[in-house]
């Protein structure tokens, strides 16, 4: 069975008032954009194969700074004047994957949990849609034009719908073309939209937590509750790196962006900083990108000579790009010679200005081995460096 989600979010969200970070969808809560955080519900659910966002024309560059790191699973397409639109044409940019079943959420419902997201799709059906519900709690009154109560009603079978709304997809896409070819933009919902179309559908329990962020004060409270959990369990994450270069005739070495006067240099198609190539590995570790040669091969001849540092800083962009900050950085050398207890705060300068970080975050140790092996052959010299970096967000649930 595949199942694909529409996440719509097109909407200019005028009744949470205005804001320099954008429609609502857009706002910081823990850190992170209301969108990112309603589509890494859906991007961590391994029942769901395909991601339709549906924005507003203007909006792109918020989307791509919202979502950036979520890789090419999540596609964009640009909405309609209402919800209703927005959704058809999320729903037609689904055509060529051709899913069975659909989702349909608001991207503003951040809150939206695993067990909803599996109970909603294990109760679908190839003829029946699924529509999560809270049962009504409050006693209910209708009144007239003079606001006078008329009378109470019975709240027994009544339900306050939620989001995510799934439905067979071929089913739902010719009952949202149907609704467009009749000039019909009057539907509240896609189940209304179902039922009018003799679609039947099934409620299931929905969620408390599954609120809708409408006014400015749920975006304040969704922060609140955000941020309290963050505290509670921060995203830190460790990487590590290993390098080993061997030496060469030459005059010296470069060493955690420092030039060392050496009787040989270590051989290697860049500067062969060793510490600053072990630091790039572990800085990239903590974005789960990769290692120095996925972004510099040495099969590459322009970064034949470079200066290490290079590779230092590109991995500190990806890093900045995630929001992440350094809490330190601790570098070990292997080697009999040279002395590095000399050159060590001289290194440890450089390392500040290169991460940005003061230099009692930074670390920098020298060891033998003892005569041991390669390295106390004097053949080459090792380095193992460690990064911890703070990001945004929390750790997973």
């Amino acid at each position: 069975m595949r199942v694909a989600a529409v996440i719509v979010a097109a909407g200019r969200g005028e009744r949470a008032g205005q804001s320099v970070e954008g429609p609502k969808q857009y706002r910081k809560i823990g850190g992170e954009a209301v969108l990112a955080h309603t589509l890494r519900a859906f991007l961590d659910c391994p029942l769901i194969n395909d991601i339709v966002v549906v924005i507003h024309k203007e909006d792109e560059a918020l989307f791509v700074q919202a979502t950036d790191g979520f890789g090419s699973n999540v596609v964009s397409v640009t909405g309609g004047p209402t919800r209703q639109e927005s959704t058809r044409l999320g729903l037609l940019a689904l055509k060529k994957a051709a899913p069975d079943h659909v989702l349909i959420h608001d991207g503003v419902r951040p809150f939206i949990s695993a067990d909803l997201l599996e109970r909603v799709i294990f109760n679908l059906t190839p003829h029946i849609g699924v529509l999560p519900v809270l049962a009504v709690s409050d006693t209910l009154k209708s009144a007239g034009h003079d606001a006078m109560v008329s009378a109470t009603v019975p709240r027994a079978g009544l339900y306050a719908a939620q989001t995510p709304q799934a439905f067979p997809f071929q089913p739902i896409l010719a009952a949202h073309d149907a609704a467009f070819a009749a000039g019909r933009s009057d539907f509240t919902d896609d189940s209304a939209i179902a039922e009018w179309h003799g679609l039947p559908v099934r409620i299931v329990e929905g969620s408390a937590d599954n609120t809708k962020l409408t006014w400015a004060k749920d975006i304040d409270m969704a922060d609140d509750r955000l941020s309290q959990k963050l505290a509670a369990y921060p995203d830190v994450r460790t990487g590590n790196g290993y390098d080993v270069h061997a030496f060469e005739p030459g005059n010296g070495v470069m060493l955690a962006g420092v030039f060392i006067a050496h009787d040989r240099k270590l051989s290697g198609h860049s500067d062969a900083d060793v510490a600053l190539h072990a630091l790039t590995d572990a800085l990239l570790a903590t974005r789960g990108a990769g290692d120095i040669g996925t972004h510099f091969p040495p099969s590459d001849p322009q970064w034949k000579g470079v200066a290490s540092h290079i590779f230092v800083e590109h991995a500190m962009k990806i890093v900045k790009q995630a929001g992440g900050r350094i809490a330190n950085a601790d570098i070990t050398l292997i080697c009999e010679s040279p002395k590095v207890g000399p050159h060590r705060e001289a290194m440890t300068a450089a390392l500040s200005k290169m991460l940005g970080i003061t230099t009692d975050r930074i670390s920098i140790k020298a060891t033998t081995n003892e005569k041991l092996g390669f390295i106390g052959r004097e053949e080459g010299i090792a380095a193992i460096a460690t990064a911890s970096v703070i990001y945004p967000g929390g750790l997973p649930e």
